[in-house]
């Protein structure tokens, strides 16, 4: 993933809320933010509306904790004719000790839409 991703596309911290029996976020949560993260990036790139059609392999490396700052970062890294694919990269800010620490990575195809729900073509850049 290139220096294009030192914005993060999202920041979330994560609250009590989203924690399992174990104490640490839920993996449907952190799923759902790269869901939402990766529909940044698509958005930058051009597309109004886009539908998740698929999410690579992820595997957590990290767990995430309550109180840390975790930040998304989203990178268009192929566009077809109506789809794109987008890399994330979740990093988690130990509030705690100041460490941070690569929590997953994965690839999210998305499908340019038109208000009926129909695919598009993806917008020249």
């Amino acid at each position: 993933m290139t220096s294009i991703m030192r914005e993060a596309a999202i920041r979330v911290l994560m609250m009590p809320r989203d924690t399992n029996q174990h104490g640490t976020i839920f993996g449907g949560v952190i799923l759902s933010h790269i869901d939402q993260a990766g529909a940044v990036a698509a958005v930058r790139r051009g597309c109004k509306m886009v539908v998740t059609i698929a999410m690579d392999q992820v595997v957590f490396a990290e767990p995430v904790h309550v109180g840390d700052l975790v930040s998304f970062y989203a990178e268009v890294t192929r566009v077809g004719r109506t789809s794109l694919e987008v890399a994330v990269r979740v990093e988690a800010d130990r509030r705690s000790s100041g460490d941070k620490v690569v929590v997953t990575t994965a690839k999210v195809t998305f499908v340019n839409v038109d208000a009926n729900g129909k695919a598009q073509p993806v917008p020249p850049e």
